[in-house]
């Protein structure tokens, strides 16, 4: 058997059917949901909340504390941004995508310290910081929590946050031994980049027009 099929495969031996379904359908709803950002879809919030409920339950159950947090705010904040994407202002889109304004940096940075200092805390309070992935734990639900509020107010920046998240995510799941969503944060990470490429040009096709 191919080395990276196996590392990838042997870790679900011991899970249920209806573990590795769930994770499945997560992992590929996952994805949609992020090709639905990336062509400024708002499905992206239909999609992405069925698939973060089940991640919420699969992380629950594992006990990975900082993954399950990610993933329950991600279903909050997609009730928010399902209603901002899709408010209009006579008859057109009111919030259309955009450059983060000075002062919504100013809160990014805020919120991004908060969070570090949060999620450290929630490691430390349930002894988890010993495990060395906890640093990294809290740096990737930092970005991956201020990248979800920008994405939910169209802000083109909210794709560096994935990028790096991503990217990030990608080793640590494979530790984690979750390889399917390895694999999904891999293929995340292909998105994001082309996302951020299209983002952009609908930027300035506007401005273009404006």
């Amino acid at each position: 058997m191919n080395p990276i099929f196996e590392f990838l495969i042997t870790p679900y031996e011991n899970y249920s059917l209806l573990h590795i379904t769930l994770e499945s359908v997560a992992v590929i709803l996952g994805l949609v949901s992020v090709w639905f950002v990336k062509q400024d879809n708002i499905l992206v919030y239909p999609s992405g909340m069925i698939s973060t409920g089940i991640f919420v339950y699969l992380l629950l159950e594992a006990g990975l504390i900082g993954d399950f947090m990610i993933n329950a705010y991600y279903f909050i904040m997609s009730i928010y941004g399902w209603y901002f994407w899709t408010r209009r202002e006579k008859g057109v889109i009111a919030h259309p995508i955009a450059r983060m304004k000075s002062k919504e940096k100013r809160w990014g940075f805020i919120l991004f310290l908060v969070l570090l200092i949060l999620v450290g805390g929630i490691y430390l309070l349930f002894d988890r910081w010993n495990d060395w992935t906890a640093p990294l734990d809290t740096f990737t639900t930092a970005l991956f929590f201020v990248g979800m509020w920008l994405m939910a107010r169209k802000k083109i920046e909210h794709w560096i946050f994935w990028i790096v998240g991503d990217i990030i995510s990608i080793p640590l799941y494979l530790y984690k031994e979750l390889g399917l969503t390895s694999l999904q944060y891999l293929i995340f990470t292909i998105i994001a980049i082309f996302g951020y490429i299209q983002w952009k040009k609908i930027l300035n096709s506007s401005k273009a027009i404006a």
